[in-house]
């Protein structure tokens, strides 16, 4: 079949509804406008979030509180996990506690990790952290392990 062949099926197209060309097009005189109001003059245009004078729902719904664009957000880990799910000497990182599942989020992802000193380690483990609370550090330090901090 020849390009010059090709079609739309029938009634998949139809004409453009062409707007103030007179009583016999159907969308004369007023041009399908209405009578009067803002929405008949030229140059009309709703604000943005603009629902025909009803409240807007930006200003419907309550806002409390401050909000900080700066937040830093960790994932919290404490000890007496890590004693129970590594061996002694291992090396910690973000990216194996995120193997293991102790940490949400996939390979990669900049989820940060703070240590906290719930339970015991009872395990020499180097621990490679964003943060650790003072009594965590302490602890990993008396079990004969490590503390990194990463940036």
């Amino acid at each position: 079949m020849p390009l010059n062949n090709l079609r739309p099926p029938q009634g998949a197209t139809h004409a453009k509804k062409r707007i103030g060309r007179g009583q016999g097009s159907g969308h004369g005189k007023t041009a399908s406008r209405g009578h009067k109001g803002a929405k008949s003059r030229s140059g009309f245009k709703f604000k943005r979030g603009f629902e025909g004078g009803q409240m807007p729902l930006h200003r419907r719904v309550p806002k409390r509180g401050f909000h900080n664009p700066f937040r830093v957000e960790y994932e919290v880990v404490n000890l007496d996990t890590l004693g129970l799910k590594f061996d002694a000497g291992t090396v910690v990182t973000p990216d194996l506690l995120r193997e293991r599942g102790l940490v949400p989020g996939g390979p990669g992802s900049d989820v940060k990790v703070k240590i906290l000193a719930r339970g015991e380690v009872g395990k020499a483990l180097t621990v490679r952290a964003h943060k650790f609370s003072g009594k965590a550090a302490e602890k990993i330090a008396a079990a004969g392990g490590a503390t990194e901090q990463l940036a």
